[in-house]
């Protein structure tokens, strides 16, 4: 089942509310969880319900709809619906989707929606994209920088001077210290169980009090590791 957008419409008018209303009824992917008539009441409804798209009308009592975006921290994505042209400017800069002139025809109405969804495609292409750009680290082997991404690396081992990145697919071999690969990872999912090694713990399969299996390979624990390996594990664990 298609995971529905939350849809909230803001209008003074009943017959502005029940236009929209009739329109989203023929889309199957939107559903209207509320309806207001004044901004003031889609302040109470914006505490208690997540909202993705909102349609809001601009001409009404107390505030008018841009001011209540305006006053919105953390606004939802917004499609206007006014019968007034001269508020176009004002709407675009405060980043709405579209800007929709009464009488609304179900074809405009449409292509709102599917502005909507190309908004929505770009933002989760744009948040994956960072997550997986900012989650790597460069390391030097044979006078060239490879670029490893963090979620792909199993384990790191200490080679005298070098260390041996195992990754998903591949080894790596790079001559720095332990210490300085250790500070790089700094801050992500990484746990020194040894002074020979350093691991991915969202790769552990397994783990005892003496060594950590990732995939089939056991790596041992050293003694003057095992407190701290032991509590970190157990505090991931809880």
């Amino acid at each position: 089942m298609a995971i529905k957008t939350k849809c909230m419409v803001i209008d003074d008018e009943p017959l502005g509310i029940e236009l929209i209303q009739n329109h989203l009824s023929h889309i199957e992917t939107m559903q209207v969880v509320a309806s207001c008539n004044s901004a003031m009441k889609a302040y109470d409804v914006l505490k208690h319900q997540k909202i993705d798209l909102l349609f809001l009308d601009i001409q009404m009592p107390l505030i008018t709809g841009l001011d209540f975006l305006k006053s919105l921290k953390n606004p939802p994505k917004v499609i206007i619906t006014t019968a007034f042209r001269n508020y176009a400017v004002e709407g675009y800069e405060l980043d709405v989707i579209d800007y929709l002139l009464k009488p609304i025809t179900f074809n405009r109405f449409l292509k709102a929606i599917e502005k909507y969804y190309q908004h929505v495609a770009r933002d989760s292409h744009e948040v994956i994209k960072d997550s997986k750009e900012s989650d790597f680290i460069y390391l030097r082997s044979n006078k060239k920088n490879y670029k490893i991404y963090t979620t792909d690396i199993l384990y790191i081992e200490s080679i005298k001077d070098y260390i041996q990145v195992h990754s998903r697919d591949d080894k790596l071999i790079v001559k720095q210290t332990m210490s300085e690969v250790e500070a790089l990872l700094a801050g992500k999912s990484f746990l020194r169980i040894h002074r020979s090694y350093l691991i991915n713990v969202e790769k552990i399969t397994a783990f005892t009090v003496t060594d950590i299996q990732i995939n089939k390979t056991e790596l041992p624990i050293g003694s003057s590791y095992k407190q701290f390996v032991s509590s970190a594990l157990n505090s991931a664990n809880s």
